[in-house]
């Protein structure tokens, strides 16, 4: 097989894979409002694999493919219900954010959305603190901490990017409003996987961005040593 036939067999893949994340996506969004748990139990865990594979077809980076099946990990272990398992999944996403710093590598965001970002942290971390399980504390702000400067740090990828932390950060914010029993919007899951979906797959755009300060060096890196291999 020539080296010129697996880039053309894998973007093959891309328009394919694409469309089953859009399904995959609708189908959870649906099934959330409808209130039909089986569509939600089966479509969340395809949702990151379909979109890393999507990313891979692109020929993305490593590390980008690697923080999305780490999501996936997270999605998987969320959907049970038990503290343990709240856990371990929210140390996937944990690694999952430390592969998209890696990924963003050391250009410079902007101070003043940083400043930004700091505050929204420790307003949040502190009105959260008193309804917070006393075990959930200290876990729940480190991976807010991680979280947030992951978020911080996607701006240097583009705006989609930054858009997608943003996102990111607000759903995971859903997520502990609920731990910390505060008043909810109607439907909390559709919001929560609305912005969880769109925040990753924004971050996925600006990873595979040709502009992109980061990801379009990171890209070219991994195509390089794709068709070399």
């Amino acid at each position: 097989m020539s080296a010129d036939a697996v880039p053309d067999r894998r973007e093959r893949l891309v328009r394919p894979l694409f469309i089953a994340f859009l399904v995959a996506s609708a189908v959870d969004l649906v099934g959330l409002l409808a209130d039909v748990p089986a569509a939600h139990f089966v479509a969340k865990p395809l949702l990151m694999p379909l979109l890393a594979g999507y990313a891979a077809a692109r020929r993305g980076p490593r590390l980008l493919v690697a923080a999305l099946l780490f999501g996936w990990g997270g999605d998987t272990f969320l959907l049970a219900d038990a503290d343990a398992a709240f856990l371990v999944g929210m140390g996937s996403f944990a690694v999952g954010h430390v592969c998209y710093l890696w990924l963003f590598g050391r250009a410079r965001g902007s101070l003043p959305t940083g400043i930004v970002y700091a505050v929204v942290l420790v307003t949040f971390v502190a009105l959260l603190w008193p309804g917070l399980p006393a075990e959930m504390r200290i876990p729940m702000t480190g991976y807010s901490l991680l979280l947030t400067a992951m978020a911080y740090r996607a701006g240097t990828l583009g705006r989609y990017a930054a858009a997608g932390g943003a996102l990111f950060l607000l759903s995971d914010a859903l997520i502990a409003t609920g731990i910390a029993d505060w008043p909810q919007l109607p439907a909390p899951d559709f919001w929560v996987m609305l912005t969880y979906i769109a925040a990753q797959f924004l971050l996925t755009v600006g990873a595979l961005a040709p502009g992109s300060e980061r990801g379009g060096v990171a890209a070219g890196a991994y195509r390089e040593r794709s068709t070399s291999s």
